[in-house]
């Protein structure tokens, strides 16, 4: 099967240079179980791991929301890309020449087509903001206050900033010129619709424009900064097709290389802490947009690196959110350390009052570990003159402590505490063991063994069980996962059954294996996947790969008689039900002829 054009050579040689188990860690913090891998879902919130990949098979599958398939269906759903751009992106990264168009000769679908427009309409808006900014009048008051803040020329440029002009129809005006749909422009953040009468005016006004980019280096919305009195001082773009603030980071296309080469991430809460920590020699800097930081951003940075130094204000606000952050990056698989910037300072209040050198010494490459953090952070909730706030102090400070991985860390982190204290060393080692006791008896027997699926978590006191699947159903799911392991179980199967699967997706599924089999392609679970293009087949196909019972001769002869059987059994049913009905009114003839239909459909059954 050849997508556009591209070769079915290059998707299987993507699908074999990509171990998905390594793929997907770019991603995930996975840990191993038996043959398995497993970790917390990357599409959606969930705190017991719900998400396994299967590296024998090359698939994965979140028993949670359903999603699955291969390492070109992970990086799609991942990155928000269609199937040719994540063929494109893997082959690029494992050296594959790319040698065919992207969208190759097929004409784009809509959505495509609009995304394209929307890009072009964003590029060509950041050109129109930065030429505003540094050639006309109406911009030198946004020149002057980026000059006031530290801001060059150099900066201006490298950053693409640019001026959206008081008036309330500048882009407007520009978009409809270039002959853009204002509806499709609002939809894509650019415009609003006016509060009264008909038309559009621009959502950004009076604002210094910062581009926001995504990880392809291509601009997907903006942020602006309020130069007049009002109200909000800082906007950013809406969400749209192009622009997801949950996972989005602010200049993450110029800082992978950093990234990657460091293996370690900066990251701040706003675009100008980002860009003046960038003239301060930090380019592996990016920030949130907006909002708190989520998995999907943890997820994203976990392709490049392995340690986040959080840099937020060192005000309470500040301070507070990377206490909450530090738990979320961690269970992502990051070593953390976070920066405590004195006297409630920033990050770009800092560089211009005390210089870039000072502020990489002290501020990132002096950031303290992330449990030194959290009991600073937590000398604010006690009074440390008393006693008792001493006491408590202690207590809370042991659990965090207690709550570490490393004997060692523990050994030294208490060894401080006892000294600071003038308490003995010997006693907060009881009191660490003690919570470490009692945490893990806390957890034993929340969840049984072998339950990844999250809704165990969530409906925990629900004695209710999944309801029973119907034996054919079954039958048919363990006959598709054999298939896709083994041409002669498909060969079987098809002169068998042939299209007889009595749902709908496993008679698709088998049509498409029966298919792939003809073509002369060997079984291999990833492959397949990449053969079907669709993405509720992907689904089912992944999670029915999974089924885990031995093959044996005689199990297949039976789940071959209950798909055949199933249409009679489901007569037979119908039947009893009639023959019921018919002994109720007294029809007694009736019933009888009912009952000898019916012992008739249990012999064919017999037969079969």
């Amino acid at each position: 099967m050849n997508y556009g054009m591209i070769p079915q050579t290059v998707i299987d040689e993507v699908l074999r240079r990509h171990e998905i188990g390594e793929t997907v860690g770019r991603y995930v913090h996975l840990t191993k179980n038996g043959k398995y891998l497993k970790g917390l879902c990357p599409f959606h919130s969930e705190k017991t791991p719900s998400f396994t990949v299967t590296p024998e098979k090359q698939i994965f599958h979140c028993y949670g929301c359903g999603k699955g398939g291969n390492v070109i269906k992970f990086v799609m759903e991942m990155e928000g890309e269609t199937f040719p751009e994540a063929v494109k992106q893997l082959a690029e990264e494992a050296g594959i020449p790319v040698t065919w168009a992207v969208h190759g000769g097929e004409e784009p679908s809509p959505q495509q087509k609009a995304k394209h427009t929307l890009l072009e309409a964003h590029e060509y808006t950041a050109k129109l903001y930065h030429y505003l900014l540094r050639n006309t009048e109406a911009g030198k008051p946004a020149m002057e206050y980026l000059r006031s803040r530290g801001f060059t020329d150099s900066l201006i440029e490298e950053f693409g900033l640019g001026y959206a002009p008081a008036r309330w129809d500048t882009l407007t005006q520009a978009l409809n010129r270039k002959e853009y749909v204002p509806a499709q422009m609002e939809a894509g953040g650019l415009l609003s619709r006016r509060q009264e009468g008909e038309g559009w005016v621009d959502r950004f006004r009076d604002r210094v424009m910062f581009p926001i980019e995504d990880a392809g280096g291509q601009i997907i919305a903006f942020a602006g900064r309020l130069l007049s009195d009002g109200q909000p001082k800082y906007l950013n773009s809406p969400e749209t097709p192009l622009f997801n603030k949950s996972r989005t980071l602010y200049r993450l296309h110029q800082a992978r290389a950093a990234m990657r080469r460091t293996r370690q991430a900066v990251l701040f809460e706003g675009y100008v802490d980002c860009i003046k920590a960038w003239s301060a020699g930090v380019h592996n800097g990016v920030a949130t947009m907006g909002t708190a930081l989520t998995a999907e951003h943890a997820a994203v940075l976990k392709r490049f690196a392995d340690e986040i130094v959080l840099c937020y204000d060192g005000d309470d606000a500040g301070q507070a959110a990377a206490h909450k952050s530090i738990p979320l990056l961690e269970g992502a698989g990051f070593h953390v350390r976070v920066s405590v910037l004195p006297n409630r300072m920033d990050p770009d209040e800092f560089i211009t009052n005390h210089g870039p050198g000072a502020f990489v010494r002290e501020y990132i490459e002096g950031a303290v570990s992330a449990v030194k953090f959290q009991l600073i952070y937590l000398r604010k909730s006690h009074i440390l003159l008393e006693e008792d706030g001493k006491i408590r102090y202690l207590r809370d400070a042991v659990k965090i402590v207690a709550r570490r991985e490393s004997p060692t860390e523990r050994e030294l982190l208490l060894k401080e505490l006892a000294q600071e204290f003038g308490v003995s060393l010997d006693t907060l080692k009881q009191e660490s063991l003690e919570v470490r006791r009692q945490e893990k008896l806390g957890n034993t027997g929340d969840i049984p063994a072998g339950s990844w699926n999250n809704v165990w978590n969530e409906k925990r006191s629900s004695s209710k069980h999944p309801p029973l699947l119907p034996a054919y159903i079954k039958a048919e799911r363990q006959l598709l996962s054999w298939m896709m392991s083994d041409r002669d179980t498909a060969s079987l199967v098809q002169n068998r059954l042939g299209d007889e699967f009595h749902v709908e997706d496993h008679a698709a599924l088998a049509a498409y294996l029966y298919s792939y089999y003809a073509q002369g392609n060997d079984p291999d679970v990833g492959r397949f996947i990449s053969f079907l293009q669709d993405d509720r087949l992907e689904r089912a196909a992944s999670a029915i790969a999974l089924e885990d019972i031995p093959f044996d001769e005689r199990v297949v002869e039976g789940y071959l008689r209950s798909v055949s059987r199933a249409p009679l059994l489901r007569e037979i049913d119908r039947k009893k039900e009639e023959m019921q009905r018919a002994m109720r009114t007294g029809d007694n003839m009736e019933a009888a002829k009912i009952a000898r239909e019916i012992s008739a459909l249990e012999q064919q059954c017999k037969q079969l």
